[in-house]
């Protein structure tokens, strides 16, 4: 919400927790060329409001990449099969509205294995791949491509084969 906010306006962010959601909102509409239709399907070019402070954010770690963030949360939406979030302009900025499950069901986890998958696919195509670019492509981040790779050797799936500079991946199992 930092990064995103219009800081022209005096208006503050804020998080509504209530029984059946959360709803952010920050102050600051939409680039005029860019609807929410746009969004929801990816049809849109990113336009960074605040280029300092996402700049900062980009060189901390805690932003993936420019223009990556609706795409993956409608992606983790539909991995763990929740209702879509509801993204709309209202009043003098932009809120998001994320609804409860209607039923309590157990934990589901994303699709894990489908992911382990994906990331020993991208490496039986191109073994010297880095673990960055591993992340890259799937559009996680780099701690979750980590975590995944530790998993997928502790599993005896993924063996490191000579150095981190020289070396490459081996898929077994």
């Amino acid at each position: 919400m930092i990064v995103h906010r219009d800081y022209m306006h005096a208006g503050d962010s804020i998080v509504k927790i209530f029984d059946n959601g959360i709803e952010f909102f920050n102050p600051g509409k939409l680039p005029p060329e860019i609807q929410i239709e746009d969004l929801i399907s990816g049809n849109y070019i990113s336009c960074i409001r605040n280029k300092q402070i996402a700049l900062v954010f980009k060189e901390a770690g805690l932003v993936e990449k420019y223009g990556s963030g609706i795409k993956r949360i409608i992606q983790a939406f539909t991995e763990y099969d929740l209702p879509m979030p509801h993204f709309e302009e209202f009043q003098h900025g932009f809120r998001v509205i994320v609804y409860k499950t209607p039923h309590k069901t157990p934990h589901k986890t994303p699709h894990k294995a489908s992911l382990s998958d994906r990331i020993l696919q991208l490496i039986l195509e191109e073994p010297a791949i880095t673990q960055k670019e591993v992340g890259q492509r799937l559009g996680i981040s780099m701690d979750t491509s980590r975590e995944y790779f530790a998993k997928l050797k502790k599993e005896g799936r993924l063996t490191r084969v000579g150095g981190r500079k020289s070396g490459y991946w081996d898929v077994s199992g």
